[in-house]
């Protein structure tokens, strides 16, 4: 498999209201999809997922104190959703099981969304601030 030098994401960064919160959504989705937790602190948090080139990571930060009234609107600038691949659709039901035991909100349960590509298959989630979050199975698209 040819590696991603240029154009890859590296890592990501997401401004949460609540560490805490954010952790008991965002940690068992990364640990589930391979990350590991390297960071762990009152004001942050973070996981890296070695892969042979195509390492990523995804980092949570608290936000600023002032701003926490402000709620997350994913239809005004900024982030609108973050999704991850998935190996397979029985990786997106798995998860789909992992959400449900531990509470967190699913927007919609695993289907198969032919309008976004043929075989494109997902569950989708939200954290403790209104991300919308997904793990899709959509093998020969990108």
């Amino acid at each position: 498999m040819a590696t991603i030098d240029r154009g890859g994401f590296h890592h990501i960064d997401l401004n949460v209201s609540d560490i805490a919160a954010a952790k008991r959504v965002y940690g068992p989705v990364l640990e589930f999809l391979g990350y590991r937790c390297v960071k762990d602190e009152a004001t942050g948090c973070e996981w890296d997922l070695a892969d042979e080139g195509r390492g990523a990571s995804l980092g949570l930060r608290a936000c600023d104190p002032a701003l926490k009234a402000y709620a997350h609107s994913r239809y005004a600038p900024g982030l609108h959703h973050l999704a991850w691949r998935a190996a397979s659709r029985e990786d997106v039901d798995r998860l789909h099981d992992l959400l449900v035991a531990r509470g967190i909100k699913v927007l919609d349960p695993p289907a198969h969304y032919p309008q976004y590509s043929g075989d494109y298959y997902a569950v989708f989630f939200e954290d403790p601030d209104g991300m919308k979050l997904e793990l899709v199975h959509a093998p020969g698209w990108i």
